[in-house]
């Protein structure tokens, strides 16, 4: 009785150690992961210093005009998407009204998920990766 009861408090210590042991591992684990977290933000903040410092670089001698126009270029390109999407989509419903083509119907057609994620593809050009410290 003795003997099993010392074999119990063994099993229950070694349990014990081995559930220390994972914790630990898990702590580790997340530190690791922090850690390579942290460098990943370092290298992308690197790379969007450098970034900045090139721009700066191509600025260097230049006329103010053309600071402007390379400053402009995702804007033009931007509004000038928009704009042919809007100029396709009022000649579309202006067809279909001129057709006889119900309102519903037309902005069903003319607002389906294509035309949605051609939208949202514009937006996110712009607004996406925009150097912002400029």
């Amino acid at each position: 009785m003795q003997i099993e009861r010392e074999l119990e408090l063994r099993k229950a210590g070694f349990e014990a150690q081995e559930r220390i042991e994972q914790i630990h591992s898990a702590q580790l684990e997340m530190e690791t992961t922090a850690k390579g977290n942290e460098n990943l933000v370092n290298a992308q903040v690197a790379e969007m210093n450098a970034i900045y410092q090139h721009d700066e670089s191509l600025n260097e001698g230049t006329s103010q005009w053309m600071k402007n126009l390379r400053a402009g270029v995702r804007s033009f390109i931007t509004l000038g998407f928009f704009g042919l999407l809007v100029f396709v989509d009022i000649g579309l419903f202006i067809y279909g009204y001129n057709n006889g083509v119900q309102f519903p119907v037309l902005a069903e057609k003319l607002w389906d998920s294509n035309t949605q994620a051609l939208f949202a593809s514009i937006i996110a050009f712009h607004f996406g990766g925009r150097a912002f410290g400029k």
